[in-house]
């Protein structure tokens, strides 16, 4: 049973548990116990968002960490996927990014690295786990000269910046493209724009005032709305939202819609396939995507491979059956030839290559996946009960599925970070989509649902 960590590291209030500095603290000393695995001095990269909590939890991390004699190399302000690129390239035992991404700015979490830039696997996380709550080195105090030191990295903006840039071909630029993007007020304020106007994008930026308080607040990811009629009202080819720490990204054509995440997916899976570059014909997703993208790449000759939710999970199986692309709907995606994490700026420069190489729009694009009409509802729960325990629901689930033949699924799950209950309903007919999905989040509501 896991005490601290869900599907993406730790994640809660900031200042209640688990994110007081109190337990990073502990945190950060069990995890400079864990990575010193050899010999010479260690050192240990932090990163985090724009959060006003950032500032408290960094503190603590680093406390901990320094007690245990690692040396701590400060970065500030970056995307999720930076810390990911900078643990290996400033040779690092670890990285550790303090970040709740499309979470509101109240809430914060903390996600470890290793020194391969890879999320740490099930039973590391519980080693570190087990020694917040035992208590067990709490006598292990270096001192005088052991003790860590913490420096702050200057030019780590410049260094992801510039990785981010190599994930195109030499000498290929955006000159000309005109894109509006929406930095979410997050990690990515300050690296997005130089990198896209670098490359010759004319770039409209949103998002990047952070102010501590305003991360995710009605922009980003999570409220492409403004990014939507900035887009249509500057004329632009295209439009990125950031989520707060910038490992995802979501795009809006140049007729001011949000593409579905699948149809991004599945443009980029075409293109790899087509350039011989997409490993074994393989793309890795998750259960949530639509059943139309597994029908388009079946015609294409791609192989879909599905996980649990979870870009952990992609990663997992992509790193185990040697696939290099892979991603979810929600816009994590993964290139395993350019980093070994979701990159929201990676995948933004990838699909702005495909729209100049193919000389293609962005809806021109999306339109190669035809998808099933689908929607997705939330249930905010009081509690995680086991679904399957609960018999009103379990008959009318039954009942659904059994009416639609065939013809399309219904998906239900915990969200892994939030205390909600996902429904996801696929059909041919919208209207019958609309109603499963309404009526099973009512059942669910009286059953579950937040009082």
């Amino acid at each position: 049973m896991r005490r601290l960590f869900g599907t993406d590291g730790i994640r809660g209030v900031a200042n209640v548990e688990p994110m007081t500095s109190e337990t990073a603290l502990k945190l950060g000393r069990a995890a400079g116990h864990v990575f010193k695995t050899r010999p010479g001095r260690h050192r240990i990269v932090i990163g985090k968002d724009t959060r006003l909590s950032g500032y408290m939890i960094e503190s603590a991390l680093t406390s901990g960490i320094c007690s245990m004699g690692v040396d701590v190399l400060l970065v500030g302000p970056m995307p999720t996927p930076a810390i990911a690129f900078l643990a290996r390239s400033l040779r690092a035992d670890a990285g550790v990014m303090i970040s709740a991404s499309h979470n509101p700015y109240e809430d914060n979490g903390i996600k470890f690295f290793s020194r391969d830039g890879l999320k740490l696997p099930d039973e590391v996380e519980r080693q570190i786990e087990e020694l917040v709550v035992s208590g067990s080195i709490d006598s292990l105090r270096p001192t005088a000269s052991d003790i860590g030191k913490a420096f702050r990295i200057d030019d780590a903006e410049g260094r992801y910046i510039e990785f981010v840039k190599r994930s195109l071909p030499k000498g290929f630029d955006l000159e000309g493209l005109k894109v509006v993007v929406d930095c979410a007020h997050g990690a990515a304020y300050k690296v997005a724009p130089h990198i896209y106007r670098e490359l010759g994008a004319e770039v409209t930026v949103l998002g990047d005032k952070p102010d501590g308080m305003n991360i995710n607040r009605e922009c980003g990811s999570v409220s492409p709305r403004v990014l939507q009629e900035t887009v249509k009202g500057e004329g632009a080819a295209l439009g990125v939202a950031h989520d707060g720490d910038a490992d995802r990204a979501v795009f809006v054509s140049e007729d001011g819609h949000t593409v579905d995440g699948d149809q991004i997916l599945g443009a980029l899976a075409l293109d790899l396939k087509k350039h011989d570059q997409l490993a074994r014909k393989t793309m890795v997703t998750t259960v949530m995507s639509n059943l139309g993208l597994e029908q388009a790449m079946a015609n294409a000759g791609i192989k879909v491979v599905r996980t649990a939710v979870g870009d952990r999970y992609i990663l997992e199986r992509m790193l185990a059956e040697d696939y290099n692309f892979g991603g979810e709907q929600s816009g994590h995606i993964i290139f395993l030839d350019h980093n070994t994490t979701g990159d929201g700026l990676v995948s933004a420069l990838q699909v702005m290559a495909l729209m100049r190489r193919t000389e293609k729009s962005l809806s021109q694009l999306a339109e190669q996946i035809r998808l099933y009409p689908h929607t997705l509802v939330n249930v905010r729960v009081r509690e995680k009960k086991d679904l399957a325990g609960i018999p009103a629901f379990q008959q009318a689930l039954r009942a659904h599925d059994a009416s639609l033949n065939g013809g399309g699924r219904i998906l239900v799950r915990y969200s892994g970070t939030e205390p909600l209950v996902r429904i996801l309903v696929e059909a041919e007919d919208p209207h019958r989509v609309q109603e499963i999905a309404q009526h099973l989040a009512r059942v669910l509501r009286t059953e579950v649902g937040e009082a």
